[in-house]
Formats: C-alpha cells, sequence, structure tokens
C-alpha cells in the first residue's frame, strides 16, 4: 500500500531540498535513544562519544540534500565533437532509504553531445552529489541521464549502475557478491538501436569476463 502520491518537485532527485540543514543534536539524541532501545547503555566508555560521531557521518552522507548537482554541469566548451564521451567507473556510496544501509559500487556516465561539453571531472561530481542522500539505486540512475538531457541539451545519455547493496547482504536473504545493475538511456541511445548498441560495447566491451 502505497502512500499519497508525491508532487513532481518532491520526486526530483536533483534539486535540493528545502528542508533545513542537519541538525545535529536531533541525531545525537536519536541515536542515544536507539541505544538504550536495543540494550545497551549509551554512557558506557565505548559509546560516550558514538551520537556526536553519527551525526557527522550523517552530515558528510547526506551532504547531497543540500547542494544542487546543477551547478557542475554550468560551465561548458563549444566542441564541434559529435561522437560519444564517457566515463566509467566513477566509485560512489549511497544510502538506500529503505534500511538506512548503504549500498556502493560504480557509475558509467556517456552522453552525445549536441555543440556543448562538459569537464569530465564534473561528471564525477554529479554522481557524488546525487549519491549522498537517502534513495534507491534506480531513482539515481534515472536522475543522473536526467540532468545530463537537462543540463547539457544532450543528443542522448546513457547512465549505467553497478552497485552492492549492504540491506542485502549482510541483512535478511544474506547474499554476498550479488550486484545489482541499472541503466537509464535517454534520447537517441534510447531511440536508436546503433547508439544503444555503441555505448553498452563502450561500456563493457572491454572487460574480461
Amino acid at each position: 500500500m502505497t502512500g499519497p502520491a508525491s508532487s513532481s518537485k518532491d520526486c526530483d532527485n536533483t534539486s535540493p531540498p528545502t528542508r533545513n540543514r542537519v541538525d545535529e543534536p536531533r541525531i545525537e539524541r536519536a541515536v542515544r535513544e536507539i541505544l538504550l532501545a536495543v540494550g545497551e547503555d549509551p554512557d558506557r566508555e565505548g559509546l560516550l562519544e558514538t551520537p556526536g560521531r553519527v551525526a557527522r557521518m550523517y552530515r558528510e552522507l547526506f551532504s547531497g540534500l543540500h547542494a544542487d548537482p546543477r551547478k557542475h554541469l554550468q560551465k561548458v566548451f563549444t566542441e564541434k565533437y559529435d561522437e560519444v564521451v564517457l566515463v566509467r567507473d566513477i566509485s560512489f556510496c549511497s544510502l538506500c532509504e529503505h534500511h538506512m544501509l548503504p549500498f556502493m559500487g560504480k557509475a558509467h556516465i556517456g552522453y552525445m553531445p549536441n555543440g556543448k561539453v562538459v569537464g569530465l571531472s564534473k561528471l564525477a561530481r554529479v554522481v557524488e552529489e546525487i549519491a549522498r542522500r537517502p534513495q534507491v539505486q534506480e531513482r539515481m540512475t534515472e536522475a543522473i541521464a536526467d540532468l545530463l538531457m537537462s543540463e547539457l541539451n544532450a543528443k542522448g545519455a546513457a547512465v549505467v549502475v553497478e552497485a552492492t547493496h549492504t540491506c542485502m547482504t549482510i541483512r535478511g536473504v544474506k547474499k554476498p557478491g550479488s550486484l545489482c545493475v541499472t541503466s537509464a538511456l535517454k534520447g537517441m541511445f534510447r531511440s536508436n538501436l546503433s547508439s544503444r548498441t555503441e555505448i553498452m560495447q563502450l561500456i563493457y566491451g572491454g572487460r574480461q569476463q
């Protein structure tokens, strides 16, 4: 049973929410309550500073909630380049919004320029900022591809994300080694079979099986 439908703005994973900044004292109080709830003593030596450490960790891991990844794609360069631009193996770590456990892996980002290119490091920065928020991998993948299309006016965008989810490897079904792969193909990479084949070959073709 799903909750009330969210507005399109709420579902836009590229826009920073209009919530307050991270409230570390509130997190500290919550962590202390969790420790009490599981039967621990938050006042023992080994746990005295744990609430503060967790609060600082969440501030770092959720920093993407208060950042706008669009800013990394604002500076572009005019180039008559009309072939694929691809950056593979961009490492990331994010948090599953269902269990608040990390999932981590690599993102492969490709786009077909439409007269404009962006610095390669900016693509990695986009992944980093979008990753640092609670979410699901499917939404993260779509958000990166949508951002490339809207901000670069690209002819096409392709994003493939491969990740290991600790909510599946350390709890529940407990299947270490499992890998979740998601893809988002936009523009010509979705509509044109040869372009789609080319980008997938560039991502996976040179890898050892």
